[in-house]
């Protein structure tokens, strides 16, 4: 944006990188400085190691996997090290004995945790072939490398992901050691030892199985370019752009926060991280303009954390979806296109309406950028997006695309001056990359933990009838079975975690319901990305609150009322999958309309606002003709075709706006 008085100017927010720190080093080079030496560049290696291999290949896939794990568990050690907020907390602290001894013993635990992890990677590539070989017919020293192993994933877990995955995955650990102990639904034979550790250990049907293959092969790939497009400065072209579409319109900085915070959280992937970020502007921005400060938050929010449902980068569990499906990921962009556009559309019509209510002012074009100019300076490096879109389209795999994509921006980055560049961000945002890669790896070693122990026990299958019979056979009961879970799952656990553990357990009872597997994956996707503004674990909420001055809590409400596309959306999928691409065009397009104007009316009887306020019969009957417009036009209710409902949803629609129209004729009248 345009540094003048006049304008609007967005400073934008960078994490800086270990490389960052190193160059900005004036002290003494302590212990500190050369754990942040062997964490940049341990980083910027693992970087070139991952596009090395998107070149030539993937290696032997256990030890490259096994390389790919034990590299991000050591990043994990000095990045969330025990007993210390940080990797440059000190050790040592001036009258603080009872804080040194603790400090003293995590730093020795952190320590010895290292050396085990070395230890667990050299016994396992050191003679691959020989390993490999012993699957099925291991012996002692296996078995107690194995326990390492895993002993070595719940530790990282704790530090990169948090201790609820841990205590699920510890809670299917005991069950498949000890299924005779249990009563009732858990009961069960329970699993030796030996074949626990084959399964986990030695075999690709526990840690190193699909999640971490998908992570370490190609996820990793788009973290990268992400982390490139970020340091080249697109997150500020992202909201230049939005302000200078929307600005001038009515309720225009909010409508801006959701356009900056939906193109740029595509590129995050992750929805604090983003609030935090395109927030620092767009929130203080939208209270300015006379937006209530929990509002803003709550648009920021939602906005934030639609970024991981929206095409074509979405969140890493996406790409896990496509393995799971066993098909391209163009076939999961194309089936979240439309209900992200939803989701979006919706937040959009819940800040006109909150403008409208308010009487918020437009921001006046003279301080606004212009939109050829912004699209100028940074509008090329939207190509590396055409680049990845067009590769997948043509059938080349994700790590293809993933890897020209990258070699793509950086390419075009030296286009403009303002996004070059130099060698040292190059460097930097490799490194942004990996480390942005490390919760992911470890939240996708653990699921592997849990997918293992489900595997070997049974319990899934069990599981499956279970939830099935729970239900009672209603399909709208174990629909909300599964949201439940999953949101109560997300309070403690990253989307990736969250989607994999209900992927494994509960996805299999949908689809033997008679849903569509894609339908049924993408229900456990969204309602894994809706704990992020979901009462009472909402962090994309108290990000936003705390940016806003705002009630955390009273935050994460209002998130859930501007954000309740996300509920809804995917039981209007599973219902009507022609919103996912799925059969003729004809029934997308027509099954896209109607949604989007049953959210129009759900956002009328809401906010209880259209030229003036609504009653609350007409806010009832809004709320009314939005179900009958949500309605599966296909769909035979009560005797009554889907069509006949959505006819009139949309009369309830015209009736509320020929009385608010009206309304609003005989009130400038009387004026």
């Amino acid at each position: 944006m345009a540094q003048n008085s006049k304008k609007l100017v967005y400073n934008e927010i960078k994490e800086l990188s270990f490389l960052d720190e190193l160059l900005e080093w004036n002290k003494d080079k302590t212990v500190y400085y050369w754990i942040i030496v062997i964490c940049s560049w341990l980083s910027i290696g693992l970087a070139f190691y991952h596009l090395f291999v998107a070149v030539y290949g993937t290696p032997e896939g256990r030890s490259f996997r096994s390389i790919h794990l034990s590299a991000m568990m050591v990043l994990a050690v000095f990045i969330y090290p025990l007993f210390r907020s940080s990797i440059k907390d000190p050790i040592i602290l001036k009258d603080d004995k009872k804080g040194n001894l603790l400090r003293s013993f995590g730093f020795g635990y952190d320590l010895i945790i290292l050396l085990l992890i070395i230890f667990v990677q050299l016994w396992t590539t050191w003679d691959i072939e020989s390993f490999m070989m012993r699957y099925g017919d291991k012996y002692i020293g296996d078995i107690i490398v194995g326990s390492i192993l895993i002993f070595v994933v719940l530790d990282a877990t704790r530090r990169a992901v948090g201790w609820a995955m841990v205590g699920v995955a510890g809670f299917f650990m005991l069950h498949a050691l000890y299924a005779h102990k249990f009563f009732g639904f858990f009961y069960g034979p329970p699993t030796r030892l030996a074949k626990y550790i084959d399964t986990q250990f030695m075999s690709s049907d526990g840690i190193f199985g699909i999640p971490l293959y998908v992570c370490s092969t190609y996820i990793v790939l788009f973290i990268i370019f992400g982390g490139i497009l970020i340091r080249s400065g697109v997150g500020r072209f992202f909201v230049d752009l939005a302000v200078a579409l929307t600005g001038h319109r009515t309720g225009g900085p909010a409508k801006a926060a959701v356009v900056a915070s939906g193109m740029t959280g595509t590129v995050y992937g992750s929805a604090v991280a983003n609030v935090v970020t395109t927030g620092s502007f767009t929130i203080p921005l939208m209270k300015n303009y006379g937006y209530r400060a929990k509002f803003a938050a709550a648009v920021e929010a939602c906005a934030s954390s639609g970024g991981q449902i929206t095409p074509p980068i979405m969140g890493a569990a996406a790409f896990i979806m496509a393995e799971f499906l066993e098909a391209p990921y163009t076939y999961v962009i194309l089936a979240a296109l439309i209900p992200a556009f939803l989701y979006f559309t919706t937040i959009y019509f819940m800040v006109h309406i909150e403008a409208e209510k308010h009487g918020i002012e437009k921001i006046d074009k003279s301080m606004l950028p212009n939109v050829i100019e912004v699209l100028k300076g940074g509008g090329h490096m939207l190509l590396s997006l055409v680049v990845l879109v067009g590769l997948l389209i043509y059938g080349k795999t994700a790590m293809t695309a993933g890897f020209w994509s990258i070699v793509s921006v950086i390419i075009l980055s030296f286009f403009k001056k303002n996004t070059r560049m130099s060698v040292v961000d190059l460097l930097g945002a490799f490194e942004s990359g990996i480390k942005s890669t490390v919760p992911v790896t470890i939240a996708c070693a653990c699921a592997g933990i849990i997918i293992g122990s489900v595997f070997v026990s049974g319990l899934g299958l069990k599981f499956t009838q279970s939830v099935i019979d729970l239900s009672g056979g209603v399909l709208f009961i174990l629909l909300c079975l599964t949201a439940i879970s999953a949101i109560i799952l997300g309070m403690g656990m990253t989307t990736t975690a969250v989607y994999i553990t209900v992927a494994a357990l509960i996805v299999p009872s949908l689809i033997e319901a008679g849903i569509m597997p894609i339908a049924a994956h993408m229900f456990a996707f969204y309602f894994g990305v809706v704990s992020t503004i979901t009462p009472p674990v909402a962090l994309a909420s108290f990000a936003g609150a705390a940016i806003a001055k705002s009630p955390p809590m009273s935050t994460a409400v209002e998130s859930s009322k501007v954000g309740i596309a996300k509920y809804i959306v995917p039981f209007a999928f599973v219902y009507n999958p022609s919103l996912l691409m799925q059969g003729p065009i004809i029934w997308s397009i027509y099954s896209f309309i109607s949604v989007l104007l049953a959210y129009w009316c759900m956002t009328l009887g809401l906010e209880g606002w259209f030229n003036g306020k609504l009653n609350v019969y007409k806010r009832i009957l809004a709320l009314i003709g939005s179900v009958a417009l949500l309605i599966p036009p296909l769909e035979n209710i009560l005797g009554i075709q889907g069509l006949y409902y959505n006819f009139s949803g949309l009369i309830i629609l015209a009736v509320i706006y020929f009385l608010q129209g009206r309304l609003s004729f005989n009130t400038k009248v009387v004026q």
